[in-house]
């Protein structure tokens, strides 16, 4: 399968419940995909192929409890001692935390770098290492069904061969990753905004007021029809952004985009739903009201709305700096895929 393909899958998962989708975002999007990327042979073998046969599961250890949007921040190190590195720090808000057979780690090899993105290194860590401990973190607005936890790493030896990249290419692997998760959380909120829009246009015929369907009355209707407005434009984002990822063509710009605008439009289309619905939609008598807690996470996950917005900013205004952000994906060959 290609691009296009892992988009519409994302799509239609999330039109059933976001957390399906998030398996698929963390496990493909941001694990597997940087694994083809940027592997090794030896580490494909090792990592890959199992995870393509779903006999292991991947996940992504970038956040930390002082470093979301600000990657540079993160605190997490990994110190070379002969051919091995010695891994400490705690990662947060990790999706498959528990479930995962491993994590793709980035963590700071180089504190004296005069950039700290400079001084960032990506690791495959398996979670059964001496020194990793894991756990769940409950209380969440949304995404109830899902595993998000912590991992936290205590003098845990890490060997050379489990490095991805170069030292110093951390901070440009885990941004490649990134690609490709928000492009799967761009497809996934289209989903959701296709299954507020038929849950209100549903409900919009059965529900009856002042003697007439609520569909009748024209402020539902705006409502209904901003939802048909958002699908087909966030739709048409992510197939752009998925056939330039086939095409091997640099795309941080639009999937950015696409994961910015679907994602706020879910959120605002889940609300409206809840408002078509009216009492019924405050209630877990409709699936409406957990669509409206779902969508609150994808708007903060993989880059806030306001970091997308900065982005596209700086990308008009040509402040953006590109190369350390930008990377080149393999184009997309059936025959390599197949094999």
């Amino acid at each position: 399968m290609d691009y296009i393909a892992l988009g519409l899958i994302c799509e239609e998962l999330e039109a059933v419940d976001s957390t399906l989708r998030v398996v698929m975002s963390v496990h493909m999007g941001l694990n597997s995909l940087g694994l083809l990327q940027w592997g090794t042979e030896e580490q494909k073998q090792r990592f890959l192929i199992p995870q393509g046969r779903g006999e292991k599961v991947g996940c992504f250890g970038l956040t930390e409890a002082g470093a979301g949007s600000d990657v540079a921040a993160i605190l997490s190190t990994a110190r070379r001692q002969g051919s091995e590195y010695l891994l400490n720090g705690e990662k947060m808000w990790i999706s498959l935390a528990t479930k995962a057979h491993h994590c793709l780690w980035v963590a700071r090899t180089n504190p004296q770098a005069a950039d700290p993105h400079d001084g960032l290194s990506a690791f495959l860590v398996e979670m059964d290492r001496p020194g990793i401990t894991a756990g769940d973190l409950h209380g969440k607005l949304g995404m109830r069904a899902g595993s998000t936890g912590w991992i936290a790493a205590q003098d845990v030896r890490i060997p050379e061969e489990n490095r991805i990249g170069e030292e110093g290419e951390g901070f440009k692997i885990a941004m490649s990753c990134l690609d490709n998760g928000r492009y799967t959380v761009a497809a996934g909120a289209t989903g959701l905004i296709r299954a507020c829009l038929e849950a209100s246009v549903r409900y919009a015929h059965e529900r009856n007021a002042f003697g007439r369907e609520i569909g009748k009355f024209q402020l539902v209707q705006q409502k209904i029809s901003t939802m048909v407005q958002s699908y087909d434009a966030a739709r048409l984002l992510y197939l752009r952004a998925g056939w330039m990822k086939n095409q091997g063509t640099r795309n941080t710009r639009e999937t950015s985009l696409a994961k910015w605008f679907a994602t706020d439009a879910s959120f605002q289309a889940a609300s409206e739903a809840v408002q078509i619905h009216g009492a019924y939609g405050y209630s877990d008598e409709y699936d409406v009201e957990r669509y409206l807690r779902n969508s609150k996470g994808a708007v903060i996950y993989e880059g806030t709305s306001e970091i997308h917005q900065l982005m596209q900013a700086g990308y008009a205004l040509g402040y953006r700096e590109d190369a350390s952000l930008r990377c080149e994906l393999p184009a997309y060959e059936p025959e390599a895929w197949q094999s």
